[in-house]
């Protein structure tokens, strides 16, 4: 076991905060293959403060404990302000976890994500002030820095650590990176034994060797899956099992693919209804069958003929009727591109 603040953590996998991605359904879907941690989708502090709007989905939930709203902003005062609201909403909140990582423009625009890198001295206030504030813990997202040429993650660690941050998640590129190439492992090898708090590690967690590989490198107590476990809900069950026994377990068949799509399929459009429903799952139901040889045409149907449930199920059965026993192919599969 390890903590985030006083919050016992039983299991390494930390489910990752993706905009788009990570609604409560997908949460709860997640859980029990092993997700000890789940984080929201990044909420704007801005928005908790002005009516909630967009943002009250992000912060309204129940169960699947622990779970840590992620927030995002440049100002201070602001986050604090915005964490305090978002605690008397739902007094549920495990945690909150400050976005400095995020390398999308409109969010770098308004001095939030990684722009923050930018400010060492921003990184460790934005810290103390929500710690003034709540009393759960609070965690920050960094990179390694904004570019190759200001890397400085061992500079701004120190100073979130000794603002009261609970815990650091490290992204192991640049913001200029963004999400291509390969993560820099090499430059956070034995991290962890330089910080006073646990570390949770991201980057590129496609398969269980992915993550043994990034935490024998760095020593973090956490794995963060995002990209890489959707669609493959199953990622996290094998981490979860091997960090707990040393058990390798094998891939998923594409028939029990099929069957947690389905069930994922239902849980999204209870969520979001028909119609948005069905058009957030033309972007995830073809992931559930990436890394299957011989799927390309099926990925490209689920995204392009999946107008219902009915005609979603229809083509996950015909795929089911081919290739029910083969098992997915996750080692180098990287992001799926539609």
């Amino acid at each position: 076991m390890w903590k985030i603040g006083d919050i016992g953590i039983e299991g390494r996998v930390v489910l990752g905060p993706m905009s788009g991605f990570t609604s409560r359904a997908y949460r709860d879907f997640m859980k029990p293959f092993g997700a000890a941690v789940s984080i929201t989708e990044m909420a704007s502090a801005t928005g908790v403060l002005h009516g909630m709007g967009k943002t009250g989905p992000y912060i309204r939930f129940e169960g699947n404990y622990p779970t840590g709203v992620q927030l995002f902003g440049g100002d201070p005062d602001t986050l604090a302000s915005a964490a305090e609201k978002a605690l008397e909403v739902n007094p549920e909140i495990a945690f909150f976890d400050v976005n400095m990582g995020c390398p999308v423009a409109k969010v770098v625009r308004n001095q939030a994500g990684s722009f923050l890198m930018k400010e060492p001295g921003r990184c460790a206030e934005i810290v103390r002030k929500m710690k003034s504030k709540v009393d759960v813990p609070v965690t920050a997202k960094i990179r390694l820095g904004w570019s190759a040429g200001t890397v400085n993650f061992r500079e701004i660690i120190p100073l979130l650590e000794e603002a009261g941050a609970d815990a650091v998640m490290l992204h192991a590129r640049t913001r200029e990176e963004r999400y291509a190439g390969e993560p820099h492992y090499d430059m956070v090898e034995g991290l962890r034994k330089e910080m006073s708090v646990p570390l949770v590690i991201s980057g590129n967690i496609y398969s269980l060797n992915d993550a043994i590989r990034a935490a024998e490198i760095t020593g973090a107590e956490g794995i963060m899956a995002a990209r890489g476990a959707v669609g493959n809900p199953y990622l996290i069950t094998q981490i979860d099992r091997y960090f707990r026994t040393g058990e390798r377990l094998p891939n998923p068949t594409v028939s029990q693919q099929v069957e947690w799509c389905k069930r994922f399929s239902d849980a999204i459009i209870e969520e979001s209804g028909d119609e948005v429903g069905i058009r957030r799952l033309r972007t995830y139901a073809p992931r559930f069958i990436a890394g299957c040889h011989g799927c390309r045409e099926y990925r490209k149907r689920l995204a392009t003929e999946t107008y219902s449930r009915e005609a979603l199920f229809g083509i996950l059965d015909e795929i089911d009727s081919l290739m029910s026993d083969d098992r997915i192919f996750t080692e180098g599969r990287g992001p799926y591109e539609e």
